[in-house]
């Protein structure tokens, strides 16, 4: 998780910790993880009193046990913990990306409570001026962090000539484009319109094109039966010759793919800290969200902001991990719609959609008796590749839907 991130950026510099720690959300923390709470304290006196650059693990594991008296039990939880946040590099870039986000909204909400002190003359106005400056001027320090190569031939090979997670369907390879770390988009659908299906047709095509895993976190359906549907869509069989010849098609789906294909149902999946505690002891390639609207863990005052903090979230993942591709519901407008655009996201304004790298929206005809399927690109941010055809970045395409072998294919 990203509070685990942060500790050992913070042991391993402090430069980090002295520009960050005065903007971490405690509270926060010390509500949902209690133990990470004491490691950030235990962190914070020991910068205090010392002027040390770094922490090593040692000296972090002498000051937690001088400040906290320790069971057996807790000192192997505690060696465990630290062993997880502590014995491994982090992207460096990806975590203060997001620790300099958190920083300019706390300094918003200072500036923003400040101005009221100022309009009712419990504050002067050159403590706002102070403040503002320091939001608009802030002293750059030097910390490490290199910038994005701007060497064209590599950004080239890198972006648009290495191919990242190819699809299933051909049309969607020349108008998205391959999937690549730091990628986030949804489809989105009315019920029972073949959201699962989609993503097992796809996923099975795409999980035989790495050696990394494929994380699916299921809030929809019981997992038991995608897990049935990974099968049929990677062997292209129906569940009658699929149970026909159980030994076989066992192997065969070893063959391909081995234990890589990881299914979370709802009761692990549910949460956002209990999400990221399973990547990180992983190595995604993919990572599913479905459905995601149901992740639990972000607490606003109105609905669609929630939906933000989510869709913002998930953004987080992909940049940190791998990509990912979220499930979400079409809303009413939607209903025997053939093509689904923006405005039939359900129960957001624009929250889900200004996050998203991507969106493909999947309709049907009215008729629940049809395989006809009508796919339509109604954002897409993605560089492609070479392959990858301009005037179909938004288009939109008939397909048809096999629920028999869990399979989209091309008219």
């Amino acid at each position: 998780m990203v509070e685990e991130l942060i500790i050992n950026l913070f042991c391993n510099d402090r430069i980090y910790y002295d520009k960050y720690y005065k903007h971490i959300n405690l509270n926060y923390i010390k509500i949902n993880f209690i133990n990470l709470y004491k490691l950030f304290l235990v962190v914070a006196n020991f910068y205090k009193k010392n002027n040390n650059k770094s922490i090593s693990r040692s000296d972090l594991e002498i000051a937690y046990h001088s400040n906290y008296l320790l069971e057996n039990s807790e000192r192997d939880e505690l060696s465990d913990t630290l062993t997880r946040i502590l014995d491994h590099d982090v992207n460096i870039q990806n975590v203060t990306e997001y620790l300099n986000s958190h920083r300019k909204r706390c300094l918003s909400g200072e500036i923003a409570k400040l101005a009221l002190d100022v309009e009712d003359g419990s504050a002067e106005p050159h403590e706002l001026i102070e403040k503002l400056q320091e939001f608009d001027h802030e002293k750059i320090e030097e910390d490490k962090i290199d910038s994005v190569n701007m060497n064209l031939q590599d950004l080239y090979q890198s972006q648009i000539a290495t191919p990242g997670l190819r699809w299933r369907l051909n049309w969607l390879n020349k108008s998205l484009g391959s999937l690549r770390q730091g990628d986030f988009g949804f489809i989105f659908a009315r019920p029972e319109t073949g959201k699962t299906t989609f993503l097992a047709s796809e996923m099975t095509h795409m999980i035989t094109q790495t050696e990394g895993d494929i994380l699916w976190f299921n809030n929809e359906e019981q997992g038991k039966k995608v897990a049935v549907r990974c099968y049929q869509a990677l062997l292209g069989k129906t569940n009658k010759e699929l149970f026909e010849s159980l030994e076989d098609n066992s192997k065969t789906y070893k063959d391909k793919i081995q234990n890589r294909l990881k299914i979370y149902d709802f009761e692990d999946s549910s949460r956002a800290n209990r999400i990221e505690q399973i990547i990180k002891t992983t190595n995604p390639s993919l990572i599913i969200f479905d459905q995601i609207d149901k992740i639990k863990g972000f607490k606003m005052d109105r609905y669609d902001l929630e939906l933000k903090a989510t869709y913002q979230w998930a953004r987080e993942i992909a940049k940190m991990y791998a990509p990912v591709i979220a499930v979400s519901q079409a809303g009413g407008t939607a209903e025997g719609k053939l093509w689904l655009t923006m405005d039939d996201v359900d129960s957001s304004k624009t929250a889900k959609q200004g996050e998203a790298d991507w969106i493909l929206g999947i309709g049907k005809e009215q008729d629940n008796t049809s395989n006809m399927r009508f796919l339509n690109i109604s954002k897409n941010k993605l560089l492609g590749d070479n392959d990858t055809l301009p005037d179909l970045r938004h288009g939109n395409a008939q397909v048809m839907i096999k629920p028999e072998i869990a399979r989209y294919e091309e008219l």
